[in-house]
């Protein structure tokens, strides 16, 4: 625990590792009543009716920075070039692996999901998504697509890493005591079966397999390392990796 870190109390630590992840989640809950209520895919409707995600994740970017903003001093990241170059490489890797069944439905040219045990996979067309091609303009163009790639690369990693790795890890450990004594790092299967689990289930089921494989890798990071910081720069190294993809082959259904 760092020295600040050492200043602040067990409740104030919680709050700094959660507030940003419940808030985070609750825009999520809040795009999907949108989602139900206004959205119309239609040429005629207005942008933020047929994609009410450019409206919600701008909103969530900017709320979810300032709380990592107001509680940044809770926070212990160690960033170091070493642990930075192995989380880095552990993104290139974990990437791959959740991006696999989608290259390879691009690649076996299907028309059509196969379902069967390639569909327990993920082997399935992702087309549908975020797309900031439903902006004519330049300049909404690129504002959709750098406040997406902020939300995906620094807020993402940041937040989830934090809770995940920074919280949950250590709450699943000592749930009933004071569980900010617990090492960061340390490996109990209880915690990785919990958190890898509760990782999975925060996505969408097509991604099960990935998020799996995913989720575990990065389990082992955290336990090698004892680095937070090097579990944020594997999830932003994966986002935007993930990002650049989705450009470039047009499955805006991967986020």
């Amino acid at each position: 625990m760092s020295a600040a870190n050492k200043s602040l109390g067990s409740e104030q630590l919680t709050r700094a590792h959660v507030y940003p992840f419940v808030a985070f989640m609750l825009f999520m809950l809040v795009l999907m009543v949108l989602g139900y209520a206004i959205e119309w895919k239609h040429p005629d409707a207005p942008w933020w009716r047929q994609q009410p995600s450019q409206v919600v994740y701008p909103l969530q970017t900017v709320v979810a920075l300032g709380f990592l903003r107001h509680f940044w001093r809770a926070y212990t990241f160690n960033w170091s070039w070493k642990w930075g170059a192995v989380g880095f490489a552990f993104g290139v890797v974990g990437i791959g692996f959740w991006l696999l069944p989608t290259v390879l439905y691009d690649a076996w040219g299907l028309k059509e999901n196969p379902g069967g045990w390639l569909g327990m996979f993920g082997v399935e067309e992702r087309k549908e998504g975020f797309d900031p091609g439903l902006f004519v303009n330049p300049f909404a163009y690129w504002a959709s697509l750098g406040m997406r790639f902020l939300r995906a690369v620094v807020v993402v990693a940041l937040v989830e890493e934090i809770f995940w790795r920074g919280f949950v890890m250590r709450f699943v450990c000592d749930w009933e005591g004071d569980y900010w004594k617990q090492a960061f790092g340390q490996h109990r299967w209880i915690s990785y079966l919990v958190v890898t689990g509760l990782f999975m289930a925060a996505h969408s089921s097509s991604d099960y397999a990935g998020a799996f494989v995913y989720g575990s890798l990065t389990y082992g990071l955290c336990v090698w390392s004892k680095n937070l910081g090097a579990c944020v720069i594997m999830h932003a190294t994966a986002n935007l990796l993930m990002g650049l993809y989705i450009m470039q082959s047009g499955n805006y259904g991967l986020w």
